[in-house]
């Protein structure tokens, strides 16, 4: 906690200079960290097992705000976790998401995760679509463990100036659509986890976002509940949870999803939560 002094400028001009301040501060930290431990160190209260080490080295910074969107991620247990996986890429009209549930708990997981993550991310560098992101990934995980190890993913591609969206959604975390005071899970065609079989093919479907909507997306346990009862259950709690704090902010919002399922016993080990508010386009896009 930072305590300010008094100031004769007033609050907004204020949190204007804060603001910028923060925003070189966190953007020479982020440099600097690629050249030392140090600040790695200061933030950390103890020894992080490896699989939450490999983890946390692979994926992006938490947070990312921009005139369109506003996206933050919140998963526990930071220093042993399972291996949920989130990842993100913005350009200037097109917002890529990926979100998977957990591996398994153990340094192998953190192998799948890395295969996948980065074979994603090379299709998406290559210019190939979703489909084509999730084929590759597939065949690279197959490749190496013949159908042993699979993740449960999604794929989602926004355009930023139309509010269009594609998904692949790849037996995959849940997705929650919260508009007003309403949320309600967003129904998807599951497709085969990555890994699972050989040569699986994957297809993109639509999805019509709108300004000042909110998206979630839930990762939770290995898998999602195998009864129809128990996933019926899962889906009330996430539901309970997501309508709960649709009063918080973005930078909130995911850590009090999430403490509200572990709370209830919907994720005792855990997971990882990603909110997304669309703004809609900016003023130099519109």
């Amino acid at each position: 906690m930072v305590t300010l002094p008094r100031s004769q400028e007033p609050p907004e001009v204020l949190l204007d200079h804060l603001g910028a301040i923060a925003q070189m501060l966190g953007h020479a930290l982020r440099v600097a960290e690629r050249h030392t431990d140090v600040y790695r160190e200061a933030r950390r209260n103890g020894p992080l097992t490896l699989s939450a080490e490999m983890q946390w080295e692979l994926m992006p910074g938490r947070s990312c705000s921009r005139e369109e969107f506003d996206l933050h991620a919140h998963g526990e247990p930071a220093y042993a976790s399972g291996g949920h996986l989130f990842d993100w890429s913005a350009s200037a009209d097109q917002l890529t998401l990926v979100v998977a549930n957990s591996a398994g708990t153990d340094a192998e997981a953190g192998l799948v995760n890395n295969l996948a993550l980065n074979a994603i991310r090379n299709a998406r560098r290559a210019g190939l679509d979703l489909a084509g992101q999730a084929a590759l990934a597939d065949q690279a995980l197959y490749g190496q463990h013949r159908g042993t190890r699979h993740l449960s993913t999604l794929l989602m591609c926004f355009d930023l100036r139309t509010g269009a969206a594609q998904i692949v959604d790849a037996g995959s975390p849940s997705v929650w659509r919260v508009s007003g005071p309403t949320a309600q899970r967003v129904e998807l065609e599951r497709q085969l986890p990555l890994g699972m079989f050989e040569d699986t093919v994957y297809a993109a479907q639509h999805l019509r976002t709108r300004p000042q909507e909110r998206l979630l997306f839930v990762a939770c346990g290995p898998e999602l509940p195998a009864s129809q009862a128990a996933h019926a259950d899962f889906d009330q709690a996430v539901s309970r949870a997501v309508t709960r704090t649709r009063h918080l902010p973005g930078a909130d919002t995911p850590k009090a999803v999430l403490r509200e399922l572990v709370a209830h016993g919907a994720a005792p080990d855990g997971g990882l939560v990603l909110s997304l508010d669309l703004r809609g386009p900016s003023a130099d896009g519109a």
